[in-house]
């Protein structure tokens, strides 16, 4: 492991909201983790050079460039580095987040860092120890959940020593999930505000939506169209249920039982609210075909306040974006840079006034405003 690996990797964990803790031993293995994810990445030109790469990996590295190009040229993302190398991990996922809640809320438990501030999951390059880590929250009294992380963004400050590569566990979407990845890590490095989970995802989740639009309206193939629309179908209505089952959840726990601290009735309520979310998804499962029918099988199993309370954070604030968005373009030109400014303006005020400025509607039931299309930046492995 080269100096120069390290180095990165130490300003990666300082960075970047998966990574970071006052722990040395945590430090150590984020660190070491995303040093030898570095050390793993060979520029895309090698990896269509060599022989031993398949032709499947191949066709996915030019079209990552394609894509890594219209992000620069067509949506004013930084021009930079990243996504311009390939890494094999040789795991299923880039690291495993650690997200946590109390039994009768949705809030999520935080961790601090010394640049990324404060943010509600906590990521591992080795799964046994983000299994570790849940189970000793949940020793705590925790609700704990543990999902791979097909990528992350160390927000630009690595970009002299390479910049955030392509990964193994993405490489393989198809067109217009890798391109929504793309856009959605990209987007980070234009704004970042520590301590505000909600403000940075929900950002990059607009910049994802509106930009995977257009990609898949002007770049993208009619397969790759209707491939996309296939499964954006059964996603759409599965926000939906999610969205509706963390209304209900907000209800119980904010109900008058839970004020009197009547836990046995809240917990009566709460159960019959989850009971009936996997009711509900198994009716939709049913109406559902094709490969991918059972991508949310795994989530729903384990759903529980940790990861719907994560799930909000990447989506509450996105019709504010979007609405700002549009007013932009309704300017004529090219809308990016003058959106772009509006956020960082934005990421300047303080968190209550950011917050009442993109207010705090909750997404539409089928994931976002009108023409826009869910995320594909994913919690866990099923778009969600």
């Amino acid at each position: 492991m080269s100096p120069r690996l390290v180095a990165a990797a130490a300003a990666a964990v300082a960075l970047v909201g998966c990574t970071g803790c006052t722990n040395l031993g945590y430090y150590w293995q984020a660190a070491t983790g995303h040093a030898d994810l570095m050390r793993a990445a060979r520029p895309v030109p090698e990896w269509l050079a060599d022989p031993a790469a398949s032709q499947a990996l191949k066709d996915k590295l030019v079209l990552s460039q394609r894509i890594r190009r219209y992000a620069s040229d067509e949506l004013g993302l930084p021009d930079n580095k990243s996504y311009t190398a390939y890494a094999d991990l040789k795991r299923p996922a880039a690291l495993w987040n650690v997200v946590a809640a109390p039994q009768y809320s949705l809030t999520l438990h935080t961790w601090c860092f010394p640049v990324a501030g404060c943010v509600g999951y906590r990521g591992y390059y080795a799964l046994p120890e983000a299994q570790a880590e849940a189970e000793r929250l949940r020793a705590e009294g925790l609700e704990v959940a543990v999902y791979p992380v097909p990528a992350y963004s160390t927000l630009g400050w690595l970009n002299w020593a390479g910049g955030d590569p392509l990964l193994s566990s993405f490489i393989g979407y198809p067109e217009g999930e890798l391109a929504r990845l793309l856009f959605h890590e990209l987007a980070h490095q234009v704004v970042y505000v520590p301590d505000d989970t909600t403000f940075n995802e929900s950002f990059a989740t607009a910049v994802e939506r509106l930009g995977g639009e257009r990609w898949l309206a002007t770049q993208a193939t009619p397969a790759a169209r209707e491939e996309y629309l296939g499964f954006d179908a059964q996603r759409r209505a599965f926000r939906a249920l999610a969205l509706d089952t963390r209304a209900k959840l907000q209800a119980v726990y904010g109900s008058s039982e839970a004020a009197a601290q009547d836990w046995a009735v809240v917990e009566q309520r709460k159960k019959a609210v989850m009971d009936e979310f996997r009711e509900r998804y198994a009716q939709l499962r049913a109406g559902w075909s094709g490969p991918r029918q059972g991508a949310y099988d795994a989530w729903v199993a384990r759903a529980n306040n940790a990861l719907l309370g994560a799930q909000a954070a990447y989506d509450s604030k996105v019709p504010g974006f979007e609405a700002l968005f549009k007013a932009q373009a309704a300017a004529g030109g090219d809308p990016w840079p003058r959106f772009y400014a509006q956020v960082k303006k934005l990421a300047q005020q303080p968190k209550a006034e950011r917050d009442a400025a993109l207010g705090n509607e909750p997404p539409r039931a089928d994931g976002g405003a009108p023409g826009s299309a869910p995320k594909a930046k994913e919690l866990g492995s099923t778009g969600e």
